[in-house]
Parts: structure tokens; sequence; C-alpha cells
């Protein structure tokens, strides 16, 4: 029973299943999506620039049917004059042509399933299986197929019964209207009943577009077995470990660098090495915040310049503070002395700045146990 349950597919896919998905070209689309933007686009813009349309059409077909006895004795006039027309057609529609290739380009982003996959291209034999074919007909994606075009088939119909019934009035009103008038009437009626038609689709998308992102995720489900796999190919990765080293490193530092201007005073060696010192009443000893050497330790003196923290050079004790201290941690206790020196002397130094009198001195052969200085750099 445990090995059943380790198989099945009961765990949400992860972003590295996802990611492998969409380099297979495995993402979620809705076809009834699709054909509603692109039927919405192209009746919204029959139903606003249908007179701009007629009218383009009507001047090229006049242009087009025109007798000019120029062209008819010289047949070779007709093809660039057919030229002529086509380019006038083209850019008469032209707005609406980018109108429908906008609205066929836009379900994918909708779904955030814009993806350009190679591999998807690569011919699948599969797929030219007659019994995998025959197993298709009657799978449960077919089933929804097929149940989706009985409720549009349904729900098309019905609006367009209760559309005729609702106007049938101006419907037969139209055969007393003069012609000229009585077109323009119909187009207007014909594009108001399209769109309303095309709107009543809405409620096959908002079934359709929940039902293909549960059945999209629900496919790239995993079993334990697959995600403890997984991870141990992640974890695994040399290249993997050494990012998430290096992220941890960065976030570490960029931390310890914030607690630089808090610092009381930064010892430093003075170029190789520098750590910053802070102790707030209530503390039982002073507490290291923030230790580097090389460029680090440049960056410390840096912050420690730009927001006016005190900085002593003292290289045996700063040495022994990072060597033997912690990062956000206390100092070591054979150290109390040493650095108890140095706390009074920057306490002076801030009396000074406030009250002026006598500069003090500061602290020269500091306490620090020859065993806890290594070896100078």
């Amino acid at each position: 029973m445990a090995e059943e349950s380790d198989l099945e597919k009961t765990e949400e896919p992860s972003g590295r299943r996802i990611e492998q998905a969409r380099e297979q070209g495995q993402v979620p689309h809705s076809r009834e999506l699709g054909t509603f933007l692109v039927l919405i686009v192209a009746g919204s813009a029959f139903w606003m620039m249908g007179s701009w349309f007629t009218q383009r059409s009507m001047a090229i077909f006049r242009k087009g049917f025109a007798i000019d006895s120029k062209f008819m004795h010289e047949p070779a006039q007709m093809l660039p004059r057919l030229t002529d027309i086509s380019v006038d057609a083209l850019f008469a529609f032209s707005p609406l042509l980018a109108l429908l290739l906008v609205a066929a380009l836009l379900p994918p982003f909708v779904l955030n399933a814009w993806v350009f996959a190679p591999k998807a291209l690569v011919p699948d034999l599969n797929r030219m299986n007659p019994l995998t074919g025959f197993g298709r007909m009657f799978s449960w994606n077919s089933l929804m197929e097929l149940g989706k075009a009985v409720l549009k088939a349904a729900l098309v119909g019905g609006v367009a019964v209760l559309l005729i019934w609702k106007e049938r009035d101006e419907i037969f009103g139209l055969l007393a209207q003069p012609l000229e008038a009585g077109l323009a009437h119909a187009g207007n009626l014909v594009s108001f009943s399209f769109l309303i038609l095309v709107s009543a689709l809405v409620l096959v998308v908002a079934a359709d577009v929940p039902f293909q992102l549960w059945q999209h995720f629900d496919k790239l489900k995993m079993s334990k077995d697959e995600v403890k796999q997984e991870m141990k190919e992640m974890m695994g990765d040399p290249q993997v470990k050494g990012r998430i080293r290096s992220l941890q490193m960065q976030a570490a530092r960029k931390r310890m660098m914030s607690a630089v201007p808090q610092a009381n005073v930064i010892v430093t060696n003075p170029t190789h090495y520098a750590v910053a010192l802070s102790y707030q009443a209530g503390m039982s000893a002073p507490k290291v915040v923030a230790k580097g050497m090389g460029a680090i330790a440049l960056r410390i003196r840096e912050l420690a310049a730009e927001h006016a923290v005190p900085v002593l050079e003292a290289p045996p004790l700063a040495r022994a503070l990072y060597k033997h201290a912690a990062l956000d941690s206390e100092i070591p206790a054979a150290l109390y002395n040493a650095v108890a020196e140095v706390l009074a002397y920057i306490f002076q130094l801030a009396n000074w700045r406030q009250v002026g009198g006598v500069y003090p001195m500061p602290p020269q052969d500091l306490p620090v146990p020859a065993e806890l200085v290594p070896e100078a750099a």
C-alpha cells in the first residue's frame, strides 16, 4: 500500500516540472477563448467601422467594374490594374486584419502560455498511430469537447431564436423600406445580432478556461517518488549547490553591511581586517555585528566613513576579533578588557565632540592575549 501511495500523482507540480513541460510545448490553451476573442473583435470592428468598410468596398467595386477602353485594347495593362485594385482592398481591410491578428495572438498571453518550443515541432510517430487516434476519440478530453460543442450549439441557437423573436417586427419592416435604407438597417441589425450571439459565448469561455488550467496542472502532478527524485537531482547538482551558497552569502553579507551604520566602532588592521562592534545598555558584552577582510573590510570602512562611525586602528585586536569572534555573537571573554578600553575611548570621543575639552588619546598597547593573535597578514 505504501508503494502504491508513493506512485499516485497527488503532489502539485514543481516549478521545474512546469518549466520542463513548457520546453516540450505543453502549456494550457483554450480554443474557446481564442474563438471568442477573434469573433468579438471581428464583430466589434464591423459594428464600429461598418460604414467605412462599406464605402471602401463600394469604391473598389466601382473601380473594378468600370469599363475603360484603354484596358480593352491593351491587355498588358490588365494585370497592373488587378494589382492596383488588390492593393486598395488590402489597405481597406488592413485595420480589420491587424485586429484579428492581435486577437489570435492574445489567448496565450491571457493564460501565460506564450512559449516557443522547438521540441514541439519534432514529428511524433505516435500521433500517426491509428490505435492511439482511436483511443483519443473516446477519451475523457473528447467527451468534454463533445459536451462543449453541444453546449455552444444549444446556447447560440437559443440566443438566436430569442433575438429573431424579439426583432421580428424590425425584420419584417425591412421589406417596406427603400433599398439603400433597408440595406443599412439590415447591416446594423446583423452586426448587433452577431455581437449578441458572440457575447453569449462568454459563458462557455468562463467554464472552459478554468477547466483547461485545472486539466493542464492536473496532468503535471507528481508522485511522492518523483518529488524525492527531483529534489535529489537538484540538490546533487554542483551548479545548483554553488548558486544556493552564493545567494546565501550575498544575503548574509547584505544583512551584515546594513548593521555597520549602527555600530559603535570599527576596529581595523588597518587595511586587511575590519571588525564592527556594537554595545548597548543592557547587553552582557559587546557584540560583533560585521567583520571582513580584503574587499569586504574596505567596504566596511567606506560605510563607516559615510555614516560617521569611529574607526580605530588596533591590528592585534582586529586580528583576534576576526579570528575568534563569531558574527552576531558576543566577543570572547579574554578580549573584554581590550574592548572595554576601546569603548571607553569611543565614549570619551563622543563626549569631546559634544562639549569640547581635552581631546582623548587613543588607547595604546591594548591587553590582547598573545595566543589569540594570529599571524599578521
